[in-house]
C-alpha cells in the first residue's frame, strides 16, 4: 500500500485522516463544540421536518422546499461529523479509498442540492409577491417534486464525473490526509498525476453550479424588490419582505461559509494548519445547526408549532412524574 520510494506509484487501499495537523494533544477538546454542533444540527432539523410532516396546514409550497433543505442538512452532516469525530476522539482516522469517494459523494451531492433548493426557495418568494394569483397554480405538489427531482439530479450528474477523474489518479507521495473528512482537492494534491483536469472541472463546477445559483438568486430578489417598493403601503412591503427575511439570512449563511471555505483552500499555504481545517469545516456544521434555529425563530408559523409541540411535552412529563 505505502510507496517503496518517493516516486514509486501505489494503489490507496486506506487512507488516513489525520484531522487538524499541531493540535494532536487538543482534539479530545476541540471535538466538544463539532458534537455539540451536530447534536444542535440533528434535533432542529428533525424537529423541523416532524413538524412539517404533521401539519397539513403547513404542505404548502415554502415549506415543502424547506423540508427538502433540512434533508440536505441532515445528509450533509451526517456524511462527515460521525467520521470526524472519531479521528478526534478515537484516531480512527483510517478509512478506505472507495468509502473515502463514497463519502465525498454523498457531502458534496447534499451541498450541491442545498444551492439549488435555495434557487428553487427564491423562485418560490418570487412567485408568491410578484405573481400571488398564479402561486397555487404554479407551484403545485406535482411541480414541486419535479423541481427536487432535477436539483438531486443535477447535483449528482454534476459531482459523478469527478469521482472517475479521482478514481484515474495514481498515487505516489502519502495515504496521509490532512484533513478531517475526505476532501476531494486534498485528495487530488496527493496524486502523481497531472491534475490539471480536476482542477479545471473544479472551477467548472464552482462557475455553472454555485456561480449559476447565486446569479439566479440575486436576480429573483432584484424582481422581488422591484415588486416591492412598488406596494401602494408600507405595512403591505414590511409583510412582504418578512416573508423573505429567513431565505435570506439562510443564503448569506450558505454562500459566506462557501465561500469562506474556497478562499481558505485558495490561502492553505500561508493559513495554519489547524485554521485551516477549522474553516473548512465551516460550510458543514454552521448551516446544517442555523438554519433551523432561523426558520424556527423568524417564521411564525413554525414558531407556534415549537412552542405547542413543547408545551405538550412538558404537560406529559409532569403527568408521568
Amino acid at each position: 500500500m505505502m510507496p517503496a520510494g518517493n516516486h514509486s506509484v501505489f494503489i490507496p487501499e486506506i487512507f488516513i485522516l489525520t484531522g487538524f495537523p499541531g493540535t494532536e494533544e487538543s482534539q479530545v477538546w476541540i471535538a466538544v463544540p463539532f458534537c455539540l454542533m451536530y447534536v444542535a444540527a440533528l434535533l432542529g432539523n428533525s424537529l423541523l421536518l416532524y413538524i412539517i410532516a404533521t401539519e397539513r396546514s403547513l404542505h404548502e409550497p415554502m415549506y415543502l422546499f424547506l423540508s427538502m433543505l433540512v434533508t440536505a442538512d441532515l445528509l450533509l452532516s451526517t456524511s462527515s461529523v460521525p467520521k470526524m469525530l472519531g479521528v478526534f476522539w478515537s484516531r480512527a482516522g483510517e478509512i478506505s479509498f472507495a468509502a473515502c469517494l463514497t463519502q465525498m459523494f454523498f457531502i458534496y451531492v447534499s451541498f450541491t442540492s442545498e444551492s439549488g433548493i435555495l434557487v428553487a426557495m427564491a423562485f418560490d418568494r418570487y412567485v408568491a409577491i410578484c405573481n400571488p394569483l398564479r402561486y397555487t397554480t404554479l407551484l403545485t405538489k406535482p411541480v414541486i417534486g419535479k423541481v427536487g427531482l432535477a436539483v438531486l439530479t443535477r447535483s449528482v450528474g454534476v459531482f459523478f464525473p469527478y469521482i472517475f477523474l479521482l478514481k484515474r489518479l495514481k498515487f505516489c507521495r502519502t495515504n496521509l490526509l490532512p484533513h478531517t473528512y475526505c476532501q476531494e482537492w486534498a485528495m487530488a494534491r496527493l496524486a502523481c498525476d497531472d491534475i490539471t483536469v480536476n482542477f479545471w472541472y473544479g472551477v467548472a463546477i464552482a462557475t455553472f453550479a454555485f456561480g449559476l445559483d447565486a446569479v439566479l438568486i440575486a436576480v429573483s430578489y432584484v424582481l422581488i424588490l422591484w415588486a416591492v417598493f412598488r406596494l401602494p403601503s408600507k405595512d403591505a412591503r414590511l409583510k412582504a419582505l418578512r416573508t423573505c427575511g429567513s431565505h435570506v439570512c439562510v443564503i448569506l449563511m450558505f454562500y459566506s461559509s462557501t465561500f469562506i471555505s474556497y478562499c481558505t483552500e485558495e490561502f492553505r499555504n500561508i493559513v495554519p494548519g489547524y485554521i485551516f481545517n477549522l474553516l473548512a469545516n465551516s460550510h458543514v456544521l454552521v448551516p446544517p445547526m442555523l438554519n433551523p434555529i432561523i426558520y424556527g425563530v423568524t417564521t411564525k408559523e413554525i414558531l407556534k408549532r415549537v412552542i405547542n409541540l413543547c408545551s405538550r411535552w412538558c404537560q406529559r412529563s409532569s403527568l408521568q412524574c
